[in-house]
């Protein structure tokens, strides 16, 4: 049985994590969308992060940010940590819900693949799980 080009992180916190995170902790292949496969971040651009962040369930831009009262979501832990929003090969964020942007694919506008605190400028967190790698 041949493999996929496309390796997408399981449930429960990404435990399978062999291949994608190389010895320097770095993410060792490309993150796409995993509904377009637009590219996020090319190889050895990412420092690999747990960290607990809930992140809403994915959908387009507007059902994010329309989003009023409960949100349904998913505490996630495993994350591709980015200092630099520059980094990013092709990223977009939604408009501002409290003090945090969602990151989205800028091709697509599925998200949120990732979470921003606006009182750390220096902190953009991808969550493997919502992403694919090749």
């Amino acid at each position: 049985m041949e493999s996929s080009d496309h390796e997408v992180c399981p449930s429960e916190g990404c435990k399978d994590r062999v291949g994608l995170v190389s010895e320097d902790g770095k993410n060792s292949k490309s993150v796409v969308c995993q509904r377009c496969s637009s590219k996020v971040l090319s190889p050895g651009s990412a420092q690999f992060t747990e960290k607990e962040l809930f992140l809403p369930f994915m959908r387009k831009k507007t059902g994010i940010v329309e989003a009023k009262g409960i949100v349904d979501g998913d505490t996630l832990t495993a994350h591709w940590l980015v200092d630099d929003m520059y980094t990013f090969e092709n990223v977009g964020f939604t408009k501002d819900v409290g003090k945090v942007k969602y990151l989205i694919c800028a091709d697509c506008e599925i998200g949120p693949i990732g979470w921003h605190c606006l009182d750390d400028k220096k902190s953009f967190y991808v969550a493997l799980e919502r992403v694919s790698h090749v």
